[in-house]
């Protein structure tokens, strides 16, 4: 009898310990659509920090565009910074991805990676967000993004190491600390 219910308890907790594995998946796992419609593949990004921000061209934020900007161009050979355009917050972006495209390559020269307008939150929140926010997905932390311009920072190997908040520029010490690293 001991060793039924020993064998009923460690069958128990292999399918628990495989089912946990399972909803884990790794942030090379994911893809977007960049803002031309192409798709963007995270596990070309292996070996680089990440810098994931979800960004509103109308947002009195935007101006972050030239630091988020200025932060690629000093960091390239280590850092990938990636902006995620949502209309989620306040309604501050609602262009079209051809809008958004056109205003941040004339206001801000962006070169930096931006992807097709998303969800980062919600019903229709993307897969990728989910991720960033859910610690049963990504190991890490619970996370709720805040507003326009919340930054998530991902390591070398994939790993989910820090959130900044909105109203930080990119040029924070939480970010330039985290490049040293």
């Amino acid at each position: 009898m001991k060793r039924k219910v020993y064998f009923l308890v460690l069958l128990f907790l292999v399918a628990a310990g495989y089912a946990s594995a399972q909803d884990s998946k790794s942030f090379y796992d994911y893809q977007l659509k960049d803002i031309n419609g192409k798709t963007y593949k995270m596990s070309d990004l292996k070996g680089k920090k990440v810098l994931i921000v979800n960004t509103a061209t109308q947002c009195s934020l935007s101006p972050q565009f030239s630091g988020l900007e200025q932060l690629y161009k000093d960091n390239s050979d280590k850092l990938v910074v990636i902006a995620v355009p949502s209309n989620d917050f306040g309604d501050k972006e609602p262009g079209s991805d051809n809008e958004i495209k056109n205003y941040v390559e004339k206001h801000y020269d962006v070169t930096f990676p931006v992807m097709a307008k998303t969800s980062v939150k919600g019903e229709d929140e993307n897969p990728l967000y989910k991720w960033l926010t859910e610690k049963k997905l990504n190991g890490v932390m619970d996370t709720k993004v805040a507003w326009n311009y919340q930054k998530y920072m991902i390591d070398e190997n994939g790993k989910l190491v820090g959130v900044v908040d909105p109203k930080e520029s990119p040029g924070s010490d939480k970010i330039m600390e985290w490049l040293k690293k």
